[in-house]
């Protein structure tokens, strides 16, 4: 009974993760659908929607679920993690999106990881092993595969709707940055509170910034001609990678463990490039699939060069 109740929550778990990937996978496409070619929205107008629209959700839920006070010490965390980190992160990645091609990000967007572990070396003076820095180079190789490949096919970035392909991705890389900050700052205070009780904060405070980019909001071609569609995609982009999502992440922790729940990431790319392809906003070169290899060859490095790590570290406190 006891294997029986063990693998049922295996099961869940895994299956929580696959819908959130897939939900962070769609995302990519639908976003760049809802403004290019069609603009019906500006980047600026669905980093409102997603953040303020976001905020709304979560402190609605927040009604209905018991929610723990934050407590005075995790304040600035919450500020910092809201503001400059979830803000950050989603300005930049929908703003991607307009310069570079729907699959390219997609790739990029599976290097926060990386960015985590380097913020831990340079500011909490962590020590990780060879492996680790060796499984971090391998992917900064695979990020440079997909800037160089997308910087050297004009014909490719026309058929991918991209303005300026090295744009994108730069803005890719800066937006993994923030995101790897979000994670850093707020890995502590996750650990302490309810989804809700600390994602209402985060995503108010993250939405405080997106009010700075209301100009021109009601003069937007949405509201004046747009169809079924559109609106389809803005409320998929709201419940799904926005609010549904996070929900999944934590029985998905509970159940398979931070690790199994990070390896899930990467499938992102699969899923933005399939709905990418089937949407006719990219298509798909052999160039990005050998950089998806080489990061997620890179990224196998690195877990498995921290796991070592974490082992050798437990038998030396024995």
């Amino acid at each position: 009974m006891q294997t029986k109740s063990k693998a049922s929550s295996l099961l869940i778990g895994n299956l929580c993760m696959l819908f959130a990937a897939i939900f962070w996978g769609l995302n990519v496409s639908v976003t760049k659908a809802l403004y290019v070619p069609t603009e019906w929205m500006t980047p600026n107008a669905i980093v409102i929607v997603r953040l303020a629209g976001g905020a709304v959700l979560f402190w609605l839920a927040s009604c209905f679920i018991k929610c723990e006070s934050i407590q005075k010490e995790d304040w600035l965390k919450v500020l910092l993690g809201g503001f400059v980190g979830l803000f950050g992160f989603i300005y930049l990645f929908i703003l991607s999106l307009e310069f570079g091609s729907a699959i390219d990000i997609s790739i990029i967007m599976t290097l926060p990881p990386i960015f985590v572990i380097l913020i831990g070396i340079i500011f909490l003076h962590r020590r990780p092993g060879w492996m680790e820095y060796l499984g971090i180079a391998i992917s900064f190789v695979g990020a440079a595969i997909v800037i160089l490949a997308g910087a050297g096919h004009d014909a490719h970035a026309q058929e991918a709707h991209a303005k300026d392909p090295i744009v994108g991705d730069l803005l890719a890389i800066a937006s993994t940055i923030c995101y790897a900050f979000y994670l850093t700052i707020l890995e502590e205070p996750t650990k302490k509170y309810k989804p809700v009780a600390l994602l209402r904060w985060i995503f108010l405070f993250a939405a405080i910034p997106s009010l700075c980019l209301l100009k021109d909001f009601d003069h937007l071609r949405l509201f004046h001609h747009a169809p079924t569609l559109p609106w389809i995609y803005i409320g998929f982009i709201l419940l799904c990678p926005t609010f549904i999502a996070y929900f999944l992440v934590q029985p998905a922790m509970k159940r398979i463990g931070s690790e199994l729940v990070s390896i899930y990431q990467y499938l992102l790319p699969v899923f933005a490039t399939v709905s990418a392809v089937l949407m006719k906003i990219d298509k798909l070169r052999w160039l990005q699939v050998v950089a998806m290899a080489v990061i997620v060859a890179g990224m196998c490095f690195t877990t498995f060069g921290k796991h070592r790590r974490v082992m050798k570290e437990g038998q030396d406190d024995v």
